[in-house]
């Protein structure tokens, strides 16, 4: 009874704070005039402990980015360059299988801009963002910067400060050079994430060089170059010597091929390549090219008289002949490291900052260190594999991997648009195809150009073809929903899904019946409708109470009450069949028809989006505006729920009060 007592004092509790507008993230925003037309728009966000905000970057799948939307810029003034960010955290999330970037305790914004019309009076800027803590906020700030400075003010370093609000009018000039944009939000865990990225990263390009180490551009390689230096040198010690400039030489070529990659694009730019749609496209594209030159269609070669002067500095000798060495293994080479090389870069590019330097150090590393180890232990060459057709296989097989790999791409810039081209069983059923194409090339029962004939395959192949073909049969079930843990994170997320809720299983719609005007088959099943007025009118209809869910596409812990709660048995069947389901998404960026738009009198904001709708809607007659957030009411709307309730993985909690409210309407 005294448990009873304090677990529906604390749901009571929660319940009444639930009621409250939340607003976990305090603004303060200022100007520095740099120039005569420059001006620096600075965004200062205090963050509630506990809670977090998203950055700009955060993968399009997840959680929603912060936006910052400039007014009236057109003839107006300019944007010069984007809109910088401080340093964020990186952090997994199992729900939407993704890494979701985020901010805690505080964030730092800045834009530089240009006026170029010497009458304007102000810049005004919307910011939409959603923070999170056990429930979602969808937040729209309007901020006003006042042009221009008071008479008298210095052109540097003076800032004008203001609140939040749209209409702030009082300015007070002081001096503040604010907080670098370098300074880190949480250091001490912010440098562990980062350090771990670029661990995995490393050890990825490691051993992607030793994959490019068993090709036939490479393998021979090896004892040639080791007995040239051993034959070649006066001594023994001079040829070891030798073969280490030669490796430090591999790793400096390769490393500033990643440094290159880093100074063009820039290390804050590359961070937006995840999720560009273009560079998604263009690195698909690049992919499926070094796929078909691994696979045999035609060799990736540099021109000729490259390797052919490289040579001629190689003669030289010394150092600098050693270095060209290098520098001639790395262009004859180009046509079995070169895909290797570009998927690393590509997949490193995405990750952003040096994470290419990195991935080429770790590559470098591993192709460098055979030729090391061999000139200082020569009696180890007596044990290296001789030269053949296993070397074409192990090119074959890395062709399969980057077909694989590169619809990764293709689907991130599905996703990007929401455009459900590609949705996941159509990945899974390309990677099916692929992985099990590969295990039959494995097995001998095709092949390819280049590959030489033989009468059998080696137990190596054949191990490695029984893992390849029990890989393929376990993507199977993804087809019909399986969740595919080992993967997760490579095919799209379950619920961007043709049948989002599996096919053939309780989500099944085939065995749901025809759908009432205006719903549609929510998660598991359950039929749901997106207009208030359309499930009002439904329940009216067939007189069932409502569960109105406010809810959101990128709000977590929604996603983790239907997938844990609503899923078990008992809460399933109340939601399928003594409740009607409205789930009203306040983050649907779908735009209003013009007639639609309005001025909410609750806030003064403006009402643009049918998610703009919803959360008005839940701030203006509920006085909530976090998600998820539950209520029962009756036919003609109104609440019967003793109180509201929102994520609280107890199911036995949520069943009570699914049960209460709905003995409320019987009664």
């Amino acid at each position: 009874m005294k448990n009873l007592f304090f677990t529906l004092l604390s749901f009571f509790v929660i319940s009444i704070a639930q009621a409250q507008i939340l607003d976990p993230v305090k603004w303060k925003t200022s100007i520095e005039q740099k120039s005569d037309t420059e001006f620096l728009l600075k965004f200062d966000a205090t963050i509630q402990k506990d809670w977090h905000i998203f950055s700009q970057f955060t993968p399009d799948g997840g959680s929603l980015p912060s936006v910052f939307i400039y007014e009236d810029s057109k003839n107006n003034y300019q944007l010069i360059g984007k809109t910088t960010e401080s340093k964020y955290k990186k952090v997994y999330s199992d729900v939407f299988e993704v890494d979701e970037y985020m901010f805690e305790n505080s964030a730092q914004f800045q834009q530089l801009v240009k006026v170029t019309n010497p009458a304007l009076k102000s810049i005004k800027v919307e910011v939409e963002y959603q923070a999170c803590l056990e429930q979602c906020i969808q937040q729209f700030k309007n901020f006003e910067f006042l042009l221009p400075l008071k008479e008298g003010a210095a052109v540097e370093g003076n800032i004008l400060e203001m609140n939040d609000s749209l209409n702030a009018d009082s300015r007070l000039i002081v001096k503040d050079e604010g907080a670098p944009m370098s300074e880190l939000i949480n250091p001490k865990q912010q440098k562990q994430e980062e350090k771990k990225g670029l661990w995995t990263i490393f050890i990825i390009a490691f051993f992607s060089g030793f994959a490019a180490l068993l090709t036939p551009c490479v393998f021979p390689m090896i004892p040639m170059t080791v007995s040239y230096f051993t034959k070649q040198s006066k001594d023994r010690a001079k040829g070891i010597k030798n073969a280490i400039i030669y490796g430090l030489s591999i790793i400096i070529i390769y490393v500033t091929l990643g440094s290159a990659i880093t100074a063009i694009f820039g290390a804050d730019s590359l961070n937006e390549l995840s999720t560009s749609v273009a560079f998604n496209v263009i690195f698909f594209a690049l992919l499926i090219f070094f796929a078909a030159s691994f696979l045999g269609a035609f060799e990736i070669v540099l021109p000729n008289s490259w390797a052919n002067k490289v040579d001629r500095q190689a003669d030289r000798g010394g150092i600098i002949g050693i270095f060209f060495m290098a520098l001639a293994l790395a262009i004859v080479s180009f046509s079995c490291t070169g895909p290797i090389v570009g998927t690393l870069i590509v997949e490193a590019a995405s990750k952003g900052g040096i994470a290419p330097i990195v991935g080429m150090l770790g590559f470098s590393s591993a192709i460098a260190l055979p030729f090391m180890l061999f000139a200082l232990f020569p009696g180890w060459m007596n044990s290296l594999p001789k030269s053949g057709g296993w070397l074409n296989t192990v090119k074959v097989s890395l062709g399969f991997l980057e077909l694989a790999f590169a619809f990764k791409f293709l689907s991130n810039a599905d996703l990007v648009l929401q455009l459900h081209w590609f949705e996941r069983e159509t990945f899974l059923a390309i990677w099916i195809a692929v992985f099990g194409v590969w295990a039959l090339y494995l097995f001998g029962k095709i092949s390819l150009p280049h590959d030489s004939p033989s009468p059998h395959i080696s137990v190596g192949r054949l191990f490695v073809g029984l893992f390849v073909l029990s890989f393929t049969i376990y993507m199977i079930p993804g087809l019909w929903g399986a969740p595919l843990k080992i993967i997760s994170g490579f095919p799209p997320p379950l619920n961007y899904s043709e049948s989002p809720n599996g096919v053939g299983g309780n989500g099944s719609t085939s065995e749901l019946g025809a759908l009432p005007k205006g719903a549609h088959f929510g998660p598991h099943g359950i039929v749901a409708f997106h207009e208030y007025e359309d499930g009002l009118a439904y329940a009216k209809q067939i007189d069932k109470p409502i569960l109105l869910d406010f809810t959101g596409y990128a709000c977590v812990n929604c996603r983790k009450m239907e997938d844990y709660v609503w899923s078990d048995t008992k809460i399933l069947s109340i939601l399928k069949n003594d409740v009607v389901l409205i789930s009203l998404y306040v983050d649907d960026k779908k735009e209003l028809a013009e007639d639609e738009k309005y001025v909410s009198k609750e806030t003064g904001k403006k009402i643009k989006t049918i998610g703009n709708k919803w959360s008005d809607f839940q701030i203006t007659k509920y006085k909530s505006n976090a998600q998820p957030y539950y209520l029962i009411l009756d036919t003609d709307g109104n609440t019967i729920s003793d109180e509201p309730a929102s994520y609280d993985p107890d199911i036995n909690l949520y069943e009570k009060w699914l049960r209460n409210g709905i003995d409320k309407f019987v009664k």
